[in-house]
């Protein structure tokens, strides 16, 4: 499996710029629950050179961290904690609930996620996955498929991933009956017999078609 790399960030660094920020979403496909996204920031002098794997206190990072679709939830689990738990690394999560992504649409909601989860670290410079790009005054850069790319983008990719996962297992709670835990909301053959079975409940994004054409039954 091909991992990501330090390229993007390196170059970002050798131009000056010391709080180079990865970024990521996860949720923009489901029909319930809310959009989540992370930023992640390295401190550039851990990584500066060739023996950066040696420097960093955690050598699994380089060697685990990829796109999360790629990786077992136990395993995302398992990095998420290295993540958020190393000194070396700065991260944030911006969440944007289904009642926004409804008034503003999802891909508004999503950029408005990436803006939370940056709001505290005051980044330099920001690496975007995909064609997107923030309204905000950092200078910023979109790379298509970054999470699998961009290591930072990576490591914003498990973490927005996980955050996501434990809000919906959280939901699942109080809406047993759609499963929020098996399918998390996205939009399998199971969650749609139940969506068409019970109807929306409160956390579905009312805006989206087969929420939708449910609604109306």
């Amino acid at each position: 499996m091909k991992h990501p790399s330090l390229k993007e960030e390196k170059k970002l660094w050798k131009l000056g710029h010391k709080r180079v920020a990865g970024l990521d979403e996860a949720g923009r496909g489901p029909l319930a629950g809310p959009v989540t996204a992370a930023a992640v920031i390295f401190d550039n002098l851990k990584f500066k050179n060739q023996n950066s794997k040696l420097q960093f206190k955690s050598k699994k990072l380089f060697e685990e961290v990829n796109d999360s679709k790629k990786l077992s939830a136990k395993k995302r689990e398992e990095l998420f904690k290295l993540i958020t738990k190393n000194k070396n690394i700065e991260w944030g999560i911006g969440i944007v609930s289904e009642r926004v992504i409804d008034k503003i649409n999802i891909l508004e909601a999503t950029k408005l996620a990436m803006e939370k989860a940056i709001k505290k670290l005051e980044p330099d410079y920001l690496i975007l996955d995909g064609k997107m790009r923030l309204g905000v005054p950092t200078r910023q850069k979109s790379i298509i498929k970054a999470d699998a790319k961009v290591f930072s983008c990576a490591a914003a990719s498990i973490l927005a991933k996980v955050a996501r996962d434990r809000i919906m297992l959280c939901l699942h709670k109080k809406y047993p009956k759609y499963h929020f835990d098996i399918h998390k909301g996205y939009p399998t053959k199971l969650h749609i017999k139940m969506l068409k079975k019970y109807g929306p409940c409160k956390i579905h994004r009312k805006s989206f078609g087969p929420v939708r054409t449910c609604a109306k039954r």
